[in-house]
């Protein structure tokens, strides 16, 4: 009996994998019509009796600007272009200041963010965490650089309902995504860590130093110019996980 229930339960899992696979493939050249964030934002409004309307426009890759792709990941991820998925340094940095007693800290990269969004709940339960890993190999592996970025940009929420660059800078700041200018770039980069309770239409003094230091970072990095890297393929150095053995 249990031979047969571990057999079953290896062709679950290798039809998870190979579904899960293809499903991450496609989505190379087909622009998601929507993620698990959003069904999870519209259930949980129809249970709570507050009906939501969801905002969401796509931008293409050539349509969103320069500044707000460089002060994304100088606020959220400034090793985007460099790592294979994890940011094993800052993970490691977060578990220590975690365990230290600081406030929870978290050290997700964009592509974790994305595979999160995307395709799962929220919460911090090792299931979900594993599954993100998961999705996050798949995403890496199978897309470049500049799809990740472009898929986070049009699926992160950056108000109550407001999801993508489109729908958050029309809610903000009455434009549409390709006329942000560098500031309001800096500011919806600012809020994300929590969009919504913090307003880049209407910043508060945190959210106005945090945008500035976006600012000097998105300088330091380059500015445009780091988008460049994003469609260099990934050295086998950069590519090898960094808590494993060198080839």
């Amino acid at each position: 009996m249990l031979r047969n229930l571990f057999r079953r339960l290896t062709k679950l899992l290798l039809w998870f994998a190979a579904v899960s696979a293809l499903v991450v493939l496609a989505l190379r050249w087909i622009d998601p019509p929507g993620t698990a964030l959003m069904a999870e934002r519209k259930i949980q409004s129809w249970v709570d009796g507050e009906p939501i309307d969801l905002q969401r426009t796509w931008r293409p890759w050539r349509e969103l600007p320069d500044d707000l792709k460089v002060a994304v990941i100088a606020a959220e991820d400034q090793k985007f272009a460099e790592h294979w998925g994890f940011d094993v340094a800052a993970i490691r940095q977060a578990l220590q200041h975690n365990a230290d007693g600081g406030n929870l800290r978290g050290a997700s990269t964009i592509s974790q963010q994305v595979a999160k969004n995307l395709f799962l709940w929220s919460g911090r339960s090792w299931p979900r965490k594993a599954l993100e890993a998961w999705f996050t190999g798949l995403i890496e592996l199978l897309w470049p650089k500049q799809r990740i970025l472009e898929v986070y940009l049009n699926s992160v929420e950056w108000s109550d309902g407001v999801f993508g660059a489109e729908a958050a800078a029309r809610h903000h700041f009455r434009v549409g995504a390709p006329y942000l200018s560098r500031q309001q770039a800096c500011l919806l980069a600012a809020v994300l860590p929590n969009p919504r309770a913090w307003n880049a239409g209407r910043p508060g003094p945190h959210v106005q130093r945090r945008a500035s230091w976006i600012r000097r970072q998105s300088y330091q990095l380059g500015g445009s110019h780091y988008l460049n890297q994003l469609s260099a393929p990934l050295s086998p150095a950069q590519w090898w996980p960094q808590w494993l053995p060198k080839l």
